[in-house]
């Protein structure tokens, strides 16, 4: 996602460095591969423009101090500028203190009974509520199925009555949920394959029998500039009050993140960035303004990693480190973790740097991790834990029962001494990464 663009526009600012001032006409070949760039990633026109000049306008003249270097300073614009136009801050779900009633809407294929899900899963997870999924869209065939299969999955009750009217079915969820404790209930109605008055009206009955206290429209990036006119159709019906993009963890050119608020003045609350359960993530401006210029997503990571090790086993991993008592007991465990997060590439592309480094065109292979999981599997406690008594004898028996080479063995205890001496030089503050 946005890896082309935030590259093209990279390379423009790099043009500039060892300027002694930024001037319109040492800044003006960046600024045409950044507007070609933002074109390509099909950011709309209009937006491009505006976005165009205003850089410009704030860069042209700006002094050059010495704690900032030319280049510096118009990434600091470009950066500041792009969170501006995603919408400059958090736009946090709405969480009533009794019940929180939501109505998710969008086209069919959006991905929207899986959203239901997702955002289910979040808000169970971070505000500790408890959800329940009501099963609105009456016409796709298997619609309902579906959504029980979801709910199903991370044990979230889904509440259905077949086919008749959404409005007794939402009704009658209402009863079912105030019985059963449950504070907020999300809606999945019925999508189309283009926006129609019929769809409309039946969305408009919902939100006029019912206090909905947020209506939100699930879009498919992929969708690029059309995804505009779907958002400004949807809320001349609805007064919208929030969307959620999804498939951002694709190739999509992403060009509708950087439209839509602008156009629309509509928020984006969420991202969804992989098919899990867990992917769907709080849309943060900066952090995605970071991703595109590659300057990271710490925040990413670490939220993909907080329900996975606990504060007291974080803190513990960090003292064996910075005694050089890391072992192989050790790394198998967050080995372990690590394939819970998903693809490691994955958590890679999320470094500060990450394509300067190259690390975004890293492929892994599950099989070597699943192979490494078998060759420390084949140990015994004792010599995970003091792998320095791994002689001939025991590396052939380890190799006999991994299914492995002897020599996979030495290299990975090779390529494990290694990682252990610099997560210790790391933890002791005496190793600068390279990002």
């Amino acid at each position: 996602m946005f890896e082309y663009m935030g590259d093209r526009i990279s390379k423009a600012i790099k043009n500039i460095r060892g300027m002694g001032s930024i001037t319109e006409e040492n800044i003006s070949e960046a600024m045409r591969e950044i507007r070609l760039a933002l074109l390509e990633a099909d950011v709309n026109y209009q937006v491009v423009k505006e976005f165009v000049a205003s850089v410009k306008e704030k860069a042209i003249g700006e002094d050059v101090g010495k704690s900032l270097k030319p280049d510096e300073l118009f990434i600091k614009l470009v950066k500041d500028e792009l969170v501006t136009l995603l919408g400059k801050d958090l736009v946090p779900l709405k969480i009533n203190n009794g019940t929180t009633l939501l109505m998710l809407c969008g086209l069919q294929g959006s991905g929207k009974t899986t959203t239901a899900g997702k955002l289910a899963n979040f808000l169970r997870k971070k505000h500790h509520k408890k959800p329940l999924l009501v099963a609105c869209d009456i016409y796709r065939p298997a619609a309902i199925d579906q959504l029980v299969s979801v709910g199903k999955s991370i044990d979230i009750p889904v509440f259905t009555k077949g086919k008749v009217n959404p409005n007794e079915i939402i009704k009658d969820a209402l009863v079912y949920a105030k019985e059963n404790n449950l504070d907020y209930i999300i809606i999945d109605t019925a999508g189309r394959l283009q926006i129609d008055e019929s769809l409309m009206q039946e969305l408009k009955d919902i939100s006029n029998n019912f206090k909905i206290d947020e209506t939100i429209l699930v879009i498919d990036a992929m969708m690029g500039q059309d995804a505009i006119n779907v958002i400004n159709g949807f809320n001349s019906a609805l007064n919208l009050t929030g969307t959620i993009l999804t498939k951002l963890d694709g190739n999509t050119k992403g060009g509708v993140a950087l439209s839509v608020r602008h156009l629309t003045n509509i928020p984006i609350k969420f991202v969804g960035d992989s098919e899990k359960m867990d992917g769907l993530r709080e849309f943060y401006p900066e952090v995605m303004a970071n991703r595109i210029l590659d300057m990271g997503d710490i925040l990413g990571i670490a939220e993909k990693v907080e329900n996975l090790i606990s504060e007291d086993d974080a803190k513990n991993q960090m003292n064996k480190m910075k005694k050089g008592n890391y072992d192989l007991e050790d790394f198998m465990m967050n080995l372990r973790q690590i394939k819970k997060l998903g693809p490691l590439e994955n958590i890679l592309k999320m470094l500060p740097g990450a394509r300067k480094m190259g690390l975004n065109e890293i492929s892994i292979n599950p099989k070597d991790i699943a192979h490494i999981e078998a060759i420390v599997s084949s140990m015994t406690p004792y010599e995970r834990r003091h792998p320095e008594v791994l002689k001939a004898t025991r590396k052939q028996r380890i190799a006999k029962g991994s299914g492995r080479s002897v020599e996979e063995v030495n290299r990975l205890l090779k390529q494990f001494e290694q990682m252990k001496m610099m997560m210790k030089q790391v933890s002791n503050g005496n190793m600068k990464l390279p990002f």
